[in-house]
């Protein structure tokens, strides 16, 4: 049996819910919208992740005995709501920017067409999936983006929850990273696991030859053997004299890294293991991984600092009403209008529009028709590509963005969206947007 997602909100979605059934509003139609007012302090862009997720836990959203139970014995909704909840299943439309694409402040991530009783209950599980991940992926596109192509494999599972473990994997994967160390998210989304001995290993064996000895019997001179548990030049001398000059690699979790590096690679090379890499973790982050850019580091293992975005740990997506239907069946754009929290109301499009060279320099909202309703004359001639693609219609889910397969395509599309964004979107230091953000 399937579990269900439906308790993975908060309760003010679901009381919400039950006063719009008591006053008639709740069936009225209306669409939501989930976007960033601003990016992370000093980021230029961002990556969408999680979308793949959330559309299976939209799948499995359904109100079973045990939780119609408990709101019941608690006294949260009364029964016309509870009544309603045992039909639940979301049958609406939802467009969004495609797992993968870069974003930025004001884009219309994900954009929610329905009843306003069967959008509203959706939206802590939408802003919870796509906060974090999001974070996660945007974090790890950036320590790709200095990488100058040398693998990262995430290594952050005991640096967040064990739910959350799952879903940054996948975030770190979609956004380049090479592989994981957690075993779930090879299982549940197709990535690439790794991982061989920590330093207890070595200290389980009553010297290091022994602990080398005892990983190369078990996987062969083409390990990673870890040496630097006592002194990293003995470590790297043991190591070769164990598995000899075919040994695969050696990895480095400690120490001044440049110097470090620099000093095993020169040791390597004159022990005749030439061909033998050099991987280095120690709490390393994109200013780290971009300060090793000159270094013959030839892989990286990033863990807390991918798992907790890099020191944004939520992307700060909102998710707010932006139109409704009137009793004509008229839509009227509303917003929020709180000093330092305005949104922009009406339904909405968005496209990017491309220089003659494909690079991005505008990402533009379209206000009017919404989603695959460009109005005729919109002022977007020339190179310019739809933002919003369907990923559910009338409560069908589009299952090519679900599973393994779709976490492939999503990761598939970010590289290509990477070739479009202008050069000032890999700079470290702390800027503004790459591209502005205009509505039209």
């Amino acid at each position: 049996m399937t579990e269900t997602s439906a308790f993975r909100t908060d309760r003010y979605e679901l009381t919400m819910v039950d006063a719009a059934i008591h006053s008639g509003t709740a069936h009225r139609e209306c669409m939501f919208e989930a976007f960033a007012r601003r990016l992370p302090a000093g980021r230029r862009y961002g990556i969408v992740a999680g979308t793949g997720r959330l559309l299976e836990l939209i799948r499995d959203f359904r109100f079973t005995d045990a939780e119609l139970s408990w709101l019941r014995n608690n006294e949260v909704v009364r029964s016309p709501t509870l009544d309603w909840l045992a039909n639940y299943s979301f049958q609406g439309n939802i467009w969004g920017y495609q797992e993968g694409e870069a974003y930025f402040p004001g884009s219309p991530l994900l954009v929610v067409e329905g009843t306003f009783a069967e959008a509203v209950i959706l939206e802590t599980l939408i802003l919870s999936v796509l906060n974090y991940d999001t974070s996660v992926a945007s974090a790890a596109a950036r320590m790709v983006s200095v990488s100058l192509g040398r693998p990262i494999a995430e290594m952050g599972s005991r640096r967040t929850s064990e739910y959350g473990a799952v879903a940054a994997a996948r975030a770190a994967y979609i956004a380049g990273f090479s592989a994981t160390s957690n075993l779930e998210a090879g299982r549940t989304w197709g990535i690439p696991t790794m991982g061989t001995a920590a330093h207890s290993f070595t200290l389980l064996h009553d010297s290091e030859e022994t602990a080398f000895r005892a990983q190369v019997d078990s996987f062969g001179a083409h390990t990673t053997l870890l040496v630097d548990t006592y002194d990293i030049e003995s470590g790297i001398d043991m190591a070769v004299k164990v598995a000899g000059v075919g040994l695969g690699s050696i990895r480095i979790d400690s120490g001044d890294l440049p110097t470090v590096v620099a000093a095993a690679r020169r040791q390597l090379d004159e022990l005749g293991a030439v061909n033998t890499t050099i991987t280095v973790t120690s709490d390393l982050d994109e200013y780290s991984i971009a300060a090793l850019s000159g270094s013959p580091v030839d892989a990286f293992g990033v863990g807390t600092s991918v798992v907790t975005g890099s020191g944004s740990p939520a992307a700060g997506m909102v998710y707010k009403l932006v139109a409704h239907t009137d009793d004509t069946g008229a839509w009227i754009p509303v917003a929020k209008t709180s000093t330092a929290k305005a949104s922009v109301g009406g339904r909405k499009d968005a496209v990017r529009r491309l220089d003659a060279s494909g690079i991005a320099h505008e990402e533009i909202v379209l206000l009017g028709d919404g989603p695959a309703g460009l109005p005729e004359d919109s002022g977007t001639s020339g190179l310019n590509r739809a933002l919003l693609v369907p990923f559910i219609n009338q409560g069908a889910i589009d299952e090519r963005y679900l599973g393994a397969a779709g976490t492939q395509l999503a990761r598939t599309h970010h590289e290509s969206v990477m070739r479009e964004l202008p050069l000032e979107a890999f700079r470290l230091g702390r800027g503004e947007p790459v591209i502005p953000t205009t509505y039209r």
